[in-house]
C-alpha cells in the first residue's frame, strides 16, 4: 500500500482529466493522475478538431502533444495504473489497482470517458464470485484451478502469462487479432463470441457462441471499467454519472467531468467540465 495520501486522485488522462490534474496543481494541490501516458487514444486519432478555442483546425495529435507540454511544464506525472475500484472510506478513497496496489486521497474526480460496452450477461451478478477485472489481484484464488479470460487488447496477454504460472489451465479468449501466441503450454487460444457467464453461487461456465468453457473463475479484461463497477453507490443518469452543475456526485468528495457525465461528447467541454470539478474539489478540501 502507498503510504502517501493524496489530496485528490484524478482518473484519466484525457482533456477533462489533464484539465482537472492542471488546475489542481495550480491551486497547490497534492495530486496523483491516473492514465496513459499517450493520453486519450481517440484524441490522438482525430483527424481535426474546428472548435477548440485559440486552436483552429487543430489536428488531435497535436493538440494531445499541447496538452502533454503543458501538464510537462508544471511537473504533472501520470501514474500508469489502471484503477479497478474505488472505495469512500467517508474521510478519504480507497482506491485499488491493476497492479494490485492501494492508494488513499481525501477526493477523487472521475475522467475515464465513455464505457460504450454492455457488461455481458452474468457478468454482475457473478462480479466477486467468480467474475474479477483484476488478474494480479485475484490470481491466487484460483492456484491449480481453471481460468477464462476475456481480453479486450494485446496488452492483456502478460497477465494471461501471469495466471498461466498460478491455474492448471488458462481459456483465452481474445476481443482483437492476435499476432502471436504463448510459450506457456496450459494457455489455451479460443477464438469465439463471448455470449454469458453462467453458473449457481459462483460462476463456472463461459457461454460461447460456438461451445462452452467450464472454469473456476472469468477474468473481463477491459482498457476501462464501467463508473458502477468501479465505485460502488455511484449514482447513474443512464449509461452516464450523473452530476449537477458544480461536478459533484451523490458521494461526498467524489466529482466525476467529461464525457463520463454525458452528452455532448465534446473535447472543450471535457476541458471546461475538468477545471470546474477541480475547483469544486478545491472548496471541498477546504471544509
Amino acid at each position: 500500500m502507498n503510504d502517501e495520501k493524496f489530496d485528490v486522485a484524478v482518473i484519466g488522462t484525457g482533456p477533462a482529466g489533464l484539465s482537472a490534474a492542471v488546475t489542481l496543481k495550480i491551486r497547490n494541490k497534492n495530486i496523483i493522475l491516473f492514465g496513459s501516458r499517450e493520453l486519450s487514444s481517440k484524441l490522438e486519432k482525430a483527424h481535426e478538431i474546428q472548435n477548440y478555442l485559440g486552436f483552429p483546425a487543430v489536428k488531435g495529435g497535436e493538440l494531445a502533444e499541447n496538452f502533454r507540454t503543458h501538464i510537462e511544464n508544471l511537473g504533472i506525472e501520470i501514474t500508469e495504473d489502471q484503477i479497478t475500484a474505488c472505495y469512500s472510506m467517508g474521510e478519504y478513497f480507497s482506491l485499488t489497482s491493476k497492479a494490485n496496489k492501494t492508494y488513499s486521497a481525501k477526493a477523487v474526480i472521475l475522467a475515464t470517458g465513455v464505457n460504450f460496452g454492455k457488461p455481458y450477461e452474468g457478468e454482475e451478478k457473478f462480479l466477486g464470485r467468480g467474475v474479477s477485472y483484476c488478474a494480479t489481484c485475484d490470481a491466487p484464488l484460483y492456484k491449480g484451478k481453471k481460468a477464462a479470460v476475456i481480453a479486450q487488447s494485446q496488452k492483456e496477454e502478460g497477465e494471461a502469462e501471469f495466471l498461466a504460472e498460478v491455474c492448471e489451465k488458462v481459456f483465452y479468449v481474445p476481443l482483437y487479432k492476435m499476432e502471436k501466441g504463448f510459450s506457456a503450454g496450459n494457455i489455451q487460444i479460443v477464438n469465439d463470441e463471448v455470449v454469458s457467464i453462467e453458473g449457481a453461487m459462483k460462476a463456472n461456465k463461459l457461454v460461447l457462441k460456438n461451445g462452452e468453457i467450464e472454469a473456476d473463475c472469468v477474468f473481463i479484461l477491459r482498457d476501462s471499467v464501467s463508473p458502477k463497477q468501479l465505485v460502488p453507490g455511484l449514482e447513474l443518469d443512464e449509461n452516464h454519472v450523473k452530476v449537477n452543475r458544480q461536478m459533484e456526485t451523490n458521494l461526498k468528495g467524489l466529482f466525476a467531468c467529461g464525457d463520463i457525465t454525458g452528452l455532448p461528447y465534446q473535447y472543450i467541454k471535457s476541458a471546461g467540465e475538468g477545471n470546474v470539478a477541480a475547483l469544486s474539489a478545491v472548496k471541498y478540501l477546504g471544509k
